[in-house]
């Protein structure tokens, strides 16, 4: 599955078949600067995702409330 399946971070926390430790994975992937939106260093758009997320709305999703 790739990462344009997801189109924001709590799609992540909440899916039912991926172990914490995948979800951490993916969420750090949305967090890497290669997709970071160019001129918006705290923005992230990974591949075929409808909007553009900032990194604390990543960060915050990641812990997994």
């Amino acid at each position: 599955m790739s990462l344009s399946h997801f189109q924001h971070p709590l799609d992540v926390v909440h899916h039912p078949q991926f172990e914490p430790e995948v979800k951490r994975s993916i969420l750090a992937s949305w967090a890497s600067d290669a997709h970071a939106v160019k001129g918006k260093p705290a923005l992230r758009r990974p591949p075929n995702v409808e909007r553009a997320v900032s990194i604390d709305e990543v960060m915050d999703d990641g812990r997994m409330h």
